[in-house]
Order: C-alpha cells, then sequence, then structure tokens
C-alpha cells in the first residue's frame, strides 16, 4: 500500500452494525506491512476497540480530562505542554500499531470537553501517520459536533436491516449539509450480507451513498468473539478479511 500523504478514515454507523469490527479488520490488513506507519482511534464511549484488537489502554483522553479539572498541579503542567505531546504521551503501542482510546464520556462540570481534545489529538497527530482509522461513536453526534472535522473519508456501516440503513442515510444527509464536517469521500459498507438479505441492496442504493462494498456473514468472527479473541488473530482467507480487502481498494488504500 502506497499513500503520498496522511489518510484519515472515519467509521460510524447505527450502533451494533459491526463498525468497531471493520475498523479492526481494516487495522489488521493495513498492519501487514510494517512500513505503514498506523494509528487507531477509539472515540467510541463504548471502548471496544481495544479489546478486538488485543489491546490494552492504560490511560485515555478522558483520563487526561479528569486530570485537568481534579488537579490544579496537573492542570498548571499540562497548560505548559502543546496538546500534541498531551496526547501522544497516551498511545499504546503494539506491533506496529499505535492506540489511541476516548475513553468514558463527559460528565458534569467539566470545562475542558473531551471532544475537543479528541478533535485536535486526531488533527496533530495524524500527521505523523501515513494511515489513521477512528473507530466513531454510533449515529451522527461527532459528525455535529465537528470532532471528524480532519478526516478525509467518512465510511458508514449498515447491517442488513432498514432501520440501519435510515440511520446511514440520515449521517450522510448531516455530512453533506452545513459546515458540521466536509470529506472527500462518503461511502457505505453493508455488513453481515447473507444470500437473503440482498433485498436490503435496493434500500441502499436509494441512499445516494455510494457503496464501497460488502461484508458477509463470517462463522469465523462469530468463534473468535465468543473466545474473547481479537480480530486481528483472524486467518487472511477469512470471508470478512478478503472482503475489507476490497473496500480498501476502493478507497485507495489497496
Amino acid at each position: 500500500m502506497k499513500t503520498s500523504k496522511s489518510r484519515v478514515i472515519a467509521v460510524t454507523g447505527k450502533g451494533g452494525t459491526g463498525k468497531t469490527a471493520l475498523v479492526a479488520l481494516m487495522v489488521k490488513i493495513l498492519g501487514r506491512d510494517n512500513r505503514v506507519k498506523l494509528l487507531a482511534v477509539d472515540a467510541d464511549s463504548a471502548i471496544s476497540l481495544p479489546q478486538t484488537l488485543g489491546m490494552k489502554a492504560d490511560k485515555t483522553v478522558s483520563d487526561i480530562r479528569q486530570e485537568i479539572i481534579e488537579n490544579p498541579e496537573a492542570r498548571s503542567k499540562l497548560a505548559d505542554t502543546h496538546i500534541r505531546t498531551v496526547i501522544g504521551s497516551i498511545l499504546k503501542q503494539k506491533e506496529g500499531i499505535n492506540l489511541l482510546v476516548m475513553g468514558r464520556p463527559e460528565g458534569p462540570g467539566c470545562f475542558c470537553s473531551i471532544n475537543d481534545l479528541l478533535k485536535y489529538g486526531i488533527e496533530t497527530l495524524s500527521r505523523d501517520f501515513a494511515v489513521t482509522i477512528v473507530d466513531g461513536e454510533a449515529g451522527p453526534e461527532q459528525i455535529n459536533r465537528r470532532v471528524l472535522e480532519n478526516v478525509d473519508t467518512l465510511i458508514i456501516v449498515a447491517d442488513a436491516s432498514i432501520r440501519s440503513m435510515q440511520t446511514a442515510n440520515s449521517i450522510r444527509q448531516i455530512a453533506q449539509i452545513g459546515e458540521a464536517a466536509k470529506f472527500a469521500k462518503i461511502g457505505l459498507v453493508i455488513n453481515r450480507m447473507t444470500e437473503k438479505k440482498k433485498a436490503i441492496v435496493q434500500a441502499a442504493q436509494q441512499t445516494d451513498l455510494k457503496i464501497l462494498g460488502y461484508i458477509p456473514e463470517d462463522e469465523n468472527i462469530t468463534k473468535y468473539d465468543l473466545a474473547g479473541e481479537p480480530i486481528l488473530k483472524l486467518p487472511n482467507a477469512s470471508p470478512s478479511v478478503i472482503a475489507v480487502e476490497g473496500i480498501l481498494r476502493e478507497i485507495g488504500l489497496g
């Protein structure tokens, strides 16, 4: 995979459609090339990406926010440090993968928005990586708050259900209207496809979203989830891995 400039990809969609699994598969495939400097960002407060990658986050962006709120000494120290250094100090590294985790949602009484910290963290850190992949919150909220403003490609994930397609269309409308965010490319990935669910393709075509690819039902993912094994260990011949390879080629990362 060759890329002449830093790429920032964000993945969002209705909760439960498999966006975190897609992010993990993208990381797995791109991580095969040790020359690609890769950053994975868990921007979902559910904090499921670390487990899916077989990693553990010792400190999150939310932890930094708490220090700023509760500890005057830490607040003073952080005030004199560039945000790039602060956020960069909590990166977790494993086998060529760099991981940044947002952590739990904002609580009452805070004066330092976790979304602002995350936004500037992504903006500054992504310059140091060939590819940054963001596992975003379910739904359109982070687009509304312009957290994903620095993203060039937005991937919306839907499963083979009408409700997930409706959510995908709502996200598209928010992403394309006004100044919420500006993306060079927006596309749809349909997850857990089977022969019986092909009628959903017609509904997908009515969203005006470019279909980047289809990921079939994959028994390997089910087995790995049940066993608590990270998706990074999936065999390269798994149907889902092969499908995501095609999706990466479609967005210029294959």
